[in-house]
């Protein structure tokens, strides 16, 4: 198929390969505009436009795809079909209309649940036992087209949004060369949504990761892994932010208040939650690198009865 291809994080990147070594001719990658990052404000290609050009496949980086001006290229390329992963814009009604096999985005959960931004952190922060990515037609509505291919995976007990993450843009990469391929042969058709068992996975704010230490021990501990690494969980000691990266779920109350540090050794640091408490693994305080707990305390003092507080995202 002639396709072209819209996408713009690292989770893109596997399928735009598939695509391309999957015998399928890439006319286009269409991509965000760059922007500046870090400190320096340099400004860096997204991680698409890197791997098109590594390809040599042509880049385009509308502003706004529903331009008349773009929408009418597109129309001039005649894709047989669009496939968009992540791809950070809407498509107009005018785009979806133009290939023959239609606009097939990859979707990382098992649809119709978590439609939305962050699928693959919501299924983790809510204790899901598996999840996948879905492959459907685009419509004008937020993941509601119809679905083609389903490919699930389980999540392993110390499951991070980040290795999920990558888990599912190797499986979407693998699983759209199946959906077109059955769409081209004329085996594959689209199967509704229902609303049923849906629910938002709304997009992330650093805020989120501001632990409540009233939460039961279980539930922040998902919180810590399904943030981690963006854009992580954290708490407040003696005025500094504190991420927390790994911690392991005791059942085990020490009738201390939420937050407190209800136990202390050289090789253990233990809070108290709302339900349970939580035995740190891994953290990082303000300023410092990322340390197991027992490189963390041979530098660090922490006492029984320290209590660690929110603190409010900068």
């Amino acid at each position: 198929m002639r396709i072209v291809f819209m996408g713009t994080p690292d989770f893109s990147v596997p399928a735009l390969e598939a695509l391309a070594e999957g015998g399928h001719q890439v006319i286009a990658a269409v991509t965000q505009p760059d922007k500046p990052k870090g400190r320096g404000k340099a400004v860096l290609m997204t991680p698409v436009k890197e791997k098109a050009l590594e390809l040599g496949i042509p880049v385009y980086q509308p502003a706004k795809v529903r331009e008349p001006e773009f929408v009418e290229l597109l129309r001039e390329m005649a894709p047989d079909a669009i496939v968009v992963v992540a791809f950070g814009q809407i498509l107009p009604k005018a785009i979806l209309e133009i290939p023959k096999y239609g606009c097939i985005n990859i979707h990382a959960s098992l649809l119709p649940k978590y439609r939305g931004a962050a699928p693959i952190q919501w299924a983790v922060i809510d204790g899901e036992k598996e999840t996948g990515v879905t492959t459907m037609f685009m419509n004008e509505g937020l993941d509601t087209g119809d679905m083609l291919e389903k490919a699930a995976v389980p999540l392993d007990e110390k499951e991070t949004g980040g290795s999920l993450h990558d888990k599912l843009s190797a499986l979407g990469g693998n699983l759209i060369l199946s959906t077109l391929k059955g769409l081209e042969a004329g085996t594959l058709k689209g199967t509704p949504q229902t609303d049923e068992g849906t629910c938002y996975a709304k997009m992330l704010k650093k805020s989120l990761g501001d632990i409540d230490w009233t939460m039961d021990a279980a539930a922040i501990e998902r919180l810590i892994r399904g943030l981690n690494p963006w854009p992580s969980a954290y708490t407040s000691l003696h005025g500094k932010t504190l991420k927390i990266w790994d911690a392991d779920v005791l059942d085990r109350e020490y009738g201390e208040a939420p937050g407190t540090v209800a136990e202390t050794s050289k090789n253990a640091l233990i809070i108290q939650t709302g339900k349970g408490s939580l035995s740190v693994r891994s953290l990082q305080l303000e300023g410092k690198k990322r340390m197991d707990i027992q490189d963390f305390l041979r530098g660090y003092s922490v006492e029984k009865g320290t209590v660690l507080e929110r603190r409010t995202a900068e």
